[in-house]
């Protein structure tokens, strides 16, 4: 039995076109071995896109950065003796940093080649303010070791002469020690003394001596005695007492000496019998101002 036509010249479903072969096959008459006819290219997927690899710039980057880093501490006095670090940091980093650009992984060869010669000249700069402080510290130390050694020397030299002057200041009985002043004193031996009434000072037992106190102006310019009472120490080194009585013969040095002039001072004083071999003068023109001269020896 045969199927009606659909109204329409409508094909059947699955059914090929009037005049066309059904998909999948070769048209009737069409070499199967030849050229395709010229026609729209059939459809296909269009191939996955290959990722394109992003520049590994962070090398000359850090190089940068470290090397700017490094050359202001090399600047900087306090903390110049942390520049080294980043300097050389920075040098590694940017050869790096160059070698991924010559390989063509990088694109900043610039800035690393810029990190490169930053970090080299925070080295330079890191070693050569440090072989400023290092040369200052040593002239520092060199100086403080002079100047301990010069105010040693001083120091000792000072002693030697207060140890030769307080040596000049010891003198035997007739011989003169000049002041800094220009005053010469001059002590004489002592001489025995035979107090009379009214005496002050003198025990009954004890041997008076008299001391004779010679003082020269050696000067231009007047001078003063401004404490003209020498004491007097026994052979035990005890202090004496000052011998006063009716005679009038002390006599007391005071007020100005001339030029070229001299002033003579008596004094008795009264010793132990038992300590009255030796004695001791000391005796100062002004206290204020100069220390004691020493005259000593035998009293007979």
């Amino acid at each position: 039995m045969s199927m009606p036509t659909p109204p329409g010249d409508q094909n059947p479903v699955g059914q090929a076109p009037t005049g066309q072969a059904p998909a999948g096959q070769v048209p009737t008459g069409q070499d199967p071995w030849g050229p395709r006819p010229a026609g729209p290219a059939p459809s296909y997927w269009p191939p996955y896109p290959i990722p394109v690899p992003q520049p590994r710039n962070g090398m000359g980057i850090t190089a940068l950065v470290l090397g700017l880093t490094g050359v202001v501490l090399g600047l900087t006095v306090l903390l110049f003796w942390l520049s080294w670090l980043p300097a050389l940091l920075a040098v590694v980093f940017g050869f790096v940093g160059l070698s991924y650009a010559r390989r063509g992984l990088a694109t900043n060869k610039a800035m690393a080649l810029a990190g490169v010669i930053l970090g080299g000249v925070g080295l330079l700069i890191s070693a050569g303010v440090g072989v400023f402080f290092v040369v200052v510290a040593k002239e520092v130390a060199d100086d403080g070791r002079a100047e301990a050694a010069r105010v040693k020397a001083e120091a000792a030299a000072e002693e030697e002469k207060e140890k030769a002057e307080e040596k000049a200041r010891h003198l035997s009985f007739g011989q003169s020690y000049t002041f800094e002043n220009g005053l010469k004193v001059t002590v004489a031996k002592p001489q025995p003394f035979d107090p009379r009434e009214p005496v002050f000072g003198h025990a009954e037992g004890n041997k008076a001596v008299e001391v004779t106190v010679t003082v020269v102006n050696t000067g231009t310019e007047r001078l003063s005695v401004e404490s003209g009472l020498p004491s007097v120490n026994d052979a035990n080194g005890a202090s004496t007492e000052l011998v006063i009585d009716g005679s009038g013969r002390q006599k007391v040095l005071t007020g100005y000496v001339l030029p070229g002039k001299e002033a003579v001072g008596k004094y008795a004083f009264s010793l132990p019998s038992d300590a009255a071999g030796k004695a001791e003068v000391e005796f100062t023109p002004d206290a204020k101002r100069w220390a004691n001269a020493y005259w000593s020896g035998p009293t007979s």
